[in-house]
C-alpha cells in the first residue's frame, strides 16, 4: 500500500526483508545503509528486543527516476527472526509493497527457512496479501560458509514462483545490491501499473 506525498511529490514504498532468526536480514539493512550517501538517506532506527533487532530506515535512489513526476522514497524494514515475535512480523508486513526473503544457506538452517517462509505466507494472508502476487525476492544468504546447500536444492525447496533469486554474502556486501535492485524494480513495476 504505497503512500503518496502531493506535497513533496515523493511516492513511498515498503519493502520488508523477512527470514529466519540470524539469517541476515539486518547485516543487508545495514550493509546499504552504510553504504548509501547521507544526503539520500533517513536515520537508522533500530527497535531492539531480548534476542533479536528491528531495523528500519528510508532511502531516496536517485538512479531509478521518477513514476509520474514523483521521485520514490523505499522504507526499508527487518522483522524479528524469532517466531515468539510473531505480532511484530505482522505488523511491520501492514502495507508492504514488496518482500525480500532472506535465507540462511546453511543445512542446518534448512527447515528454519521453511518454517519462516510458511509464517511469511500466512501473515500476508492475514494483512490480505498473497505471496505470489506481490513484488518478492528470493535471496540465498551466507553462500561463503563451508556448510551450504547447493543452489538448485535451496531454489527447489524456496522458491515460490518465478521470482528472483539472488545468491549473497551479506556480511562483505556480495548480491546486497542485487536483491534490493530486483524488488526495487518490481515494486516499481508494480507501481506504473496502476
Amino acid at each position: 500500500m504505497t503512500f503518496i506525498n502531493y506535497a513533496s511529490r515523493e511516492i513511498n514504498c515498503k519493502i520488508v526483508y523477512y527470514g529466519p532468526g540470524l539469517c541476515g536480514k539486518t547485516t543487508n539493512l545495514q550493509y546499504i545503509y552504510d553504504s548509501t550517501a547521507p544526503t539520500a538517506k533517513g536515520k537508522l532506527i533500530s527497535l531492539a528486543t531480548e534476542t533479536d533487532r528491528t531495523l528500519f530506515f528510508d532511502f531516496m535512489p536517485l538512479e531509478l527516476g521518477t513514476v509520474r513526476g514523483f521521485k520514490t522514497r523505499f522504507h526499508l524494514y527487518t522483522v524479528p527472526g524469532q517466531v515468539f515475535y510473531d505480532a511484530s512480523r505482522k505488523l511491520i508486513l501492514k502495507g508492504v509493497d514488496g518482500v525480500v526473503f532472506v535465507a540462511d544457506s546453511q543445512e542446518e538452517r534448512m527447515d528454519a527457512n521453511i518454517e519462516s517462509l510458511f509464517n511469511l505466507e500466512e501473515n500476508l494472508k492475514s494483512n490480505g496479501y498473497d505471496l505470489t502476487k506481490i513484488p518478492y525476492v528470493l535471496q540465498l544468504n551466507k553462500r561463503d560458509l563451508p556448510n551450504v546447500v547447493p543452489v538448485p536444492d535451496l531454489v527447489t525447496e524456496l522458491r515460490r514462483r518465478d521470482e528472483p533469486v539472488h545468491e549473497a554474502v551479506a556480511a562483505t556486501g556480495t548480491g546486497v545490491f542485487d536483491t534490493l535492485k530486483s524488488i526495487a524494480k518490481l515494486v516499481l513495476t508494480e507501481l506504473r501499473k496502476s
